[in-house]
């Protein structure tokens, strides 16, 4: 016997199952779930998905059995119904409908009652003894037949049926009659003949060519672009299944009608009945928005039993599923029947309430609840967004890459000096800038949002604005920001300052003008109650990269488990605080630097202690200074002049230093570890901070677990020098103030020769934490600011599937990860070991943290929720240990 293609349901056996999707297809494996139930289902079978396999891997042609094998499933459904296909007193009619294994709504195409011809409409309405009937579904068929089948233009039929509308002088199809609907027929035919196609009168011939059209859809335009969109090409489907129902008619009269409802309301989660209903209508009456829908409820005045049976029904199915249901059904002469039932589509807060709520009837289990929601999802509900309504209406001018979630309206600022002078007199600002740099962080913290023309999701605009919880629309290249005439041009517009602008950082999108915004509202304790069932799922801990105590506070709400990575470096750049740094940078001897860098400990001291007690009992991993110091010293001739009145040196002697900084390649230049190498002095002053501030916390009766980190070491040796130096100061320190200390020392992994030699490194430190920024920097060769340019072309041709500064390249900076590991592990199996790089908060690089082993992810604090329904996701998947899918 051959490969099994054609699954029946019907009174007498049932063949498949719900579980069967990837073979069945949605449609035809709920359909036999539902006959199995004994629910009113009208009988049928389902052609596989691997015929739509076979179908297009052989040249669009069919299995050579597949034939007869149709016609006895066809003579079955001829039995169980008592009516003949092709017959011209008592006609069996199908429907020939799609079903992937993923819902894939609208996409592919579905016939209507497929069987009648010139002569069995004629039976049909002498057997139903309704005239009105036979000719509209017959109509319907022809239309729908010669659109999907056939290639001929819907409006081209719907401009055929209008004009017999308007010489009626009617508006709606329901107010044709009998003699009306055959003038439309022959206006159809008339349309096939025109378009030089034929419709078949031989009903067997209608049901193959409308096979091979289902099959075909498979691979239409907007069947293809929905996929792509989706990502489900990397979900194996093998194609669509095609079902063949025996029609039950909606359009018999007014106690015959078709709806669609929802066991939940799909905008809200609330529980509650949802949908809508029309009377002697078919189902593409609903979704073709012709007429007006009416509510669900009205079903109970019209026809109280049916209602009551429907509900009765949508509550099994909701139990059995155990998960919201869409339903589509069909009433025929007060006869209930049920067309296809299926998880049902909705928004990111009804997801949330539903699955909390179904935890709590009982329905489902914590886990079950957890992989209810997207991680997506619960970003978008911690944001806020533009008005729908206001929406409509707003002028896009231009698009970017979608950095940092979120709406923000406010008026154009291009410098970050205005932006905070404007703020303190209470203005909203949007700071445009080509891109940003450490120095605009004043005027990046107080604008409601940030625009870049240039940049990528971790340039520092990206990086800087998703842990400040900022929204931030960045590399936006069709845009000119142009600094010197102050103005925004794009797409014919042209804004000056002061204007208003408006960003949207969920889509990358820029208006202009005022758009109002919305900030989601009454779901905080569905979220709070489902992210606490994800942690007792996870096994990989989730922190969050914070700079400030304010930060770290948001963070902790968010419920981060301690801080990954605090920048110190954003820290200098206060105004009580840059011209003591430039102090240190211009100074000459390492008595004068060590004496400026003095004056800075107590900023520092307090900036730590700030930390630790919003995360108080949690590890704080502060990293030692990283960017190289030319980031710090002035560029302009205006800003040198004030500089150096305020430090006390000459013009000259600042122009001579900040042209002895300049570096061809800053990034991978003389910063992080290389920095404190040359200058010890700058991380013995981080050192004694971060443990005066941690002793300050013993003292007060506090938990601290500090956490030092360098950056950028590559070679062991670099990591045993200032190990050395870190252990001297702060041993010294805890034996003065005669407290009990404990503190880490690790270091940043984001040069590949630190991948290669982790296990020399391991032996050294206590803690690895990927900096996986730099890390895909220098192991992709491409440069963080620029790599936008091209990227987009990268992914178009497959070379790169995922932005890689996003979605960590597994193939690639993952073995690389994986290698460190290990490594590292290898000489020190106690190493903790986390990300702290931007990745840190994407959902398949947290997948990946925990395929290889990780012990913690870090990330912005407004993604630390997304963080750890990812993490909770990654735990119910996969056991740790699993071989990694490089």
């Amino acid at each position: 016997m051959g490969k099994k293609y054609v699954y029946v349901w019907n009174k007498n056996r049932v063949e498949g199952n719900s579980k069967m999707k990837d073979i069945l297809g949605g449609k035809g494996a709920n359909l036999a779930e539902m006959a199995s139930l004994g629910l009113p289902v009208p009988p049928g079978f389902t052609i596989s998905t691997e015929v739509c396999k076979y179908y297009w891997d052989n040249g669009r042609k069919f299995p050579e059995d597949l034939k007869s094998i149709v016609e006895e499933a066809m003579t079955e459904l001829e039995n169980v119904t008592g009516k003949k296909f092709g017959d011209n007193k008592n006609p069996l009619l199908v429907s020939v409908r799609s079903g992937a294994a993923v819902s894939m709504p609208g996409m592919m195409d579905t016939i209507l009652n497929l069987g009648l011809n010139d002569e069995s409409v004629e039976g049909l309405a002498k057997l139903t003894n309704n005239e009105r009937f036979a000719w509209d579904s017959y109509r319907r068929f022809i239309q729908m037949f010669g659109d999907v089948a056939l290639g001929i233009d819907h409006e081209k039929f719907e401009e055929a049926l209008n004009e017999v509308k308007r010489e009626k002088g009617v508006k709606q199809d329901l107010e044709l009659d009998a003699n009306d609907l055959k003038k439309v027929v022959e206006l159809y035919k008339k349309l096939y003949k025109e378009e030089g196609k034929e419709f078949p009168q031989d009903p067997m011939k209608q049901l193959w060519i409308a096979i091979e059209a289902v099959f075909g859809s498979w691979n239409n335009p907007r069947a293809i672009k929905y996929r792509q969109i989706n990502e489900m090409d990397k979900q194996g489907l093998l194609g669509t299944a095609v079902n063949v129902v025996a029609m039950v008619f909606g359009n018999m009269g007014e106690d015959s009608g078709t709806g669609v409802a929802f066991t939940r309301d799909p905008n809200t989660g609330e529980k509650k009945y949802y949908g809508e209903f029309l009377t002697n209508a078919q189902g593409e009456d609903v979704v073709a928005g012709i007429r007006t829908p009416k509510s669900l409820d009205e079903l109970k005045s019209i026809n109280p039993k049916t209602y009551n049976q429907l509900l009765e029904l949508m509550d099994k199915l909701e139990k059995h599923f155990r998960d919201m249901q869409d339903i589509e059904f069909t009433v025929e002469k007060g006869q209930l029947y049920m067309l296809q039932t299926r998880n049902g589509k909705r928004t990111a807060a009804a997801a949330v309430k539903i699955a909390v709520d179904m935890v709590k009837e009982g329905l489902i289990n914590k886990e079950e609840a957890v992989m209810r929601v997207k991680p997506a999802d619960i970003e978008k509900l911690l944001h806020p967004l533009f008005d729908p309504e206001e929406l409509k209406n707003a002028q896009y001018i231009g698009k970017g890459l979608p950095a940092s979630p979120g709406a923000a309206t406010g008026k154009i600022v291009f410098s970050a000096d205005d932006a905070e002078k404007l703020a303190k007199d209470g203005e909203k600002v949007i700071l445009a800038r080509p891109e940003t740099s450490p120095e605009d962080v004043g005027g990046m913290n107080v604008a409601e949002g940030i625009l870049t023309s240039r940049g990528g999701m971790t340039s520092h605009a990206a990086v800087v604005a998703r842990g400040m919880g900022k929204t931030a629309v960045v590399g936006a290249e069709d845009i000119v920001i142009d600094l010197k005439n102050k103005v925004i041009k794009s797409n014919g517009v042209e804004l000056k300052e002061g204007d208003w602008i408006s960003i949207d950082g969920n889509e990358g999108k820029v208006y202009a003008g005022k758009i109002k915004t919305v900030r989601p509202e009454g779901l905080a304790g569905d979220i709070s109650e489902l992210l606490e069932y994800a942690d007792e799922v996870s096994v990989l801990g989730v922190r969050a990269n914070a700079d400030i105590p304010r930060d770290a506070k948001v963070a902790r709400e968010f419920g981060a488990q301690g801080i990954g990575l605090c920048r110190t470096e954003h820290m200098f750049f206060g105004p009580e605080r840059i011209n003591k740094m430039r102090t240190m940078i211009v100074s000459k001897t390492e008595e004068q630097r060590k004496a400026a860098l003095e004056e800075l400990l107590p900023f520092q001291r307090s900036d730590f202690k700030g930390l630790f007690e919003e995360m108080e009992g949690f590890s704080v991993t502060i990293r030692l200074l990283d960017p190289p110091l030319h980031e710090f010293v002035p560029e302009s001739d205006e800003q040198i002049k004030e500089v150096a009145e305020m430090i006390g040196i000459s013009e000259d002697e600042l122009r001579s230093t900040v042209k002895d900084l300049e570096e061809f390649n800053p990034m991978m230049g003389h910063r992080g570890v290389r920095l404190a190498i040359t200058y010890p002095e700058i991380a013995e002053m981080q050192t004694k901070a971060i443990i005066l501030a941690a002793i300050d916390m013993i003292k007060e009766g506090k938990r601290v677990q500090p956490e030092i980190m360098i950056p950028l070491v590559g070679n062991v040796k670099e990591l045993t020098i200032l190990k050395e130096s870190i252990k001297q100061i702060a041993d010294e320190l805890i034996k003065e103030n005669n407290v009990d200390l404990e503190y880490k020392i690790g270091t940043m992994i984001e040069v590949p020769r630190a991948c290669v030699v982790a296990d020399q490194i391991g032996a050294e430190a206590d803690f690895f934490s990927f900096g996986t920024n730099d890390l895909t920097q220098l192991g992709l060769g491409f440069s963080r600011d620029d790599y936008g340019k091209f990227i987009g072309d990268y992914i178009e041709k497959g070379i790169y599937e995922k932005d890689p500064f996003q979605q960590i390249d597994r193939e690639g900076v993952g073995r690389l990860i994986k290698l460190a590991l290990d490594g590292g592990r290898s000489t020190n199996p106690k190493l903790k070991v986390g990300i702290c790089g931007e990745h840190g908060g994407d959902p398949d690089s947290i997948e990946f943290a925990h395929l290889v082993g990780l012990d913690y992810v870090s990330c912005s604090p407004y993604r630390v929720p997304v963080a750890r329904l990812a993490a909770a996701q990654a735990a119910v998947n996969y056991k740790r240990g699993k071989t990694v899918n490089y």
